[in-house]
């Protein structure tokens, strides 16, 4: 057997991580196994993991009722190509993502990942102008500070000043960018936080097949939480001015932000939703795109008579029962109440981060928070000091944030939570 240092070379020589560089990567640490929301280094070391997995396994690893599932599924098939065929976890998911989404969502499109159901949204609403006779109606608006994913169309409604794509803006769609909200969620409504996207609605509606944002919360372009009024009036905007609504629901769905999907705030439907992430519970790669019978029953009669995607994976049958599972085991238990709980605790022990020179704001919603600061982390020398408090964080930008399994125990809470005020701390702000 490999050593372990071997491993590690052999790692920083071949493997290509994400947001890395080759050669002379960022520090990686490896895995042996993971259970609860505890992941074990090789070198046997315990981190509870304060992030999800990239805010995807909200009932932490090797879950007993996931890992039956998938072992059931595995007994019948792991795959098979969803052209021409189905089979009963499709089915019996797209039927429960039915149910628990806002009403008039009644059609499903499985893809592989956030990106792809992203990418999935934007091409269904194009063609569905395509569809009604007009297809110069095919660019989108969204808001700054927004992050969708990292291939190319969906890179064109992130944030093209202060995103992580600025690198490829020559190539990507040229999109149009309304002012970020700046009225936080709980303050006193004003209706001018809108101007922005309402002016440029106006103006540029002829050619807007969309808007697209996340709904309250501002995921991977920040941690913003704003208020769910913008998020009513945009809809109201869009059916104003005849234009569809995306709401990219990925990070935000299944309870994160303490409703199941951030949009049941502003008590609205969209015409297309994104989710990711936690659908499946973190345990593999699933997404999936909702819509209306009124955009869906304008694919037959369409110029292609059909919508023109079907990647290789799509409908997974392992993915689609381990997902089942998950929504069922979410729904077997107060969540909600978890959640409530989650956010009091974060409030408490994150709060007195304000008073570090290093620290900006602190911002909490549901199982969500974020300590901003003053300037950017370095990334080499921070994520050590997690592992060494025994804590998995993966901050970025100017954020040390949190968004941890809901199955998390109040007192490794408080271990997360205290890594984050002793690293918050130990900076200094120059």
């Amino acid at each position: 057997m490999d050593s372990l240092q071997r491993l590690i070379d052999l790692d920083r020589q071949h493997v290509w991580h994400p947001y890395a560089a080759m050669p002379n990567p960022l520090p990686v640490f490896l895995v042996r196994s993971a259970s609860g929301v505890r992941i074990e280094l090789e070198d046997g070391r315990s981190l509870i993991d304060g992030i999800s997995s990239w805010w995807t396994c909200i009932h932490g690893y090797n879950h007993p009722k996931l890992n039956a599932a998938a072992q059931a599924q595995m007994e019948q098939m792991s795959h098979v190509m969803f052209g021409g065929l189905t089979h009963r976890p499709a089915i019996a998911l797209a039927k429960k993502l039915i149910d628990i989404t806002p009403t008039d969502l009644q059609h499903v499109f499985f893809s592989d990942s956030g990106s792809v159901a992203v990418e999935v949204a934007m091409k269904m609403a194009v063609q569905y102008w395509h569809n009604r006779g007009e297809p110069t109606k095919d660019r989108f608006l969204t808001i700054r500070n927004g992050y969708h994913g990292d291939t190319f169309a969906a890179m064109s409604a992130c944030d093209p000043v202060n995103g992580m794509h600025h690198l490829f803006s020559g190539m990507l769609s040229q999109q149009y960018f309304a002012d970020a909200p700046q009225i936080r969620f709980g303050e006193d409504w004003q209706e001018s936080d809108i101007d922005s996207f309402e002016r440029l609605l106006k103006e540029n509606s002829g050619c807007i097949a969309a808007a697209i944002f996340e709904p309250v919360v501002q995921n991977a372009g920040g941690v913003r939480f704003y208020h769910p009024e913008y998020v009513r009036r945009a809809s109201e905007l869009c059916k104003q001015h005849n234009v569809l609504l995306i709401l990219d629901e990925i990070a935000t769905g299944f309870g994160r932000s303490g409703k199941l999907f951030a949009c049941e705030y502003a008590d609205i439907c969209p015409d297309i939703m994104c989710v990711g992430k936690a659908l499946s519970g973190g345990f593999m790669s699933l997404a999936a795109t909702l819509t209306t019978t009124h955009i869906s029953e304008t694919f037959s009669t369409g110029e292609a008579g059909v919508f023109m995607h079907g990647p290789t994976f799509m409908g997974n049958p392992l993915a689609c029962a381990v997902s089942l599972a998950n929504l069922e085991l979410l729904e077997s238990y107060d969540w909600q109440g978890k959640i409530a709980q989650i956010e009091r605790q974060l409030r408490e022990e994150l709060e007195p981060c304000r008073q570090l020179a290093a620290v900006k704001d602190v911002r909490v919603l549901g199982a969500i928070a974020a300590v901003e600061l003053h300037h950017p982390v370095d990334m080499a020398t921070v994520q050590p000091m997690f592992v060494e408090q025994g804590v998995w964080l993966r901050p970025f930008g100017r954020l040390l944030y949190t968004m941890p399994p809901y199955i998390i125990q109040p007192h490794e809470l408080t271990a997360v939570t205290s890594a984050i005020r002793t690293v918050a701390a130990s900076l200094e702000v120059n």
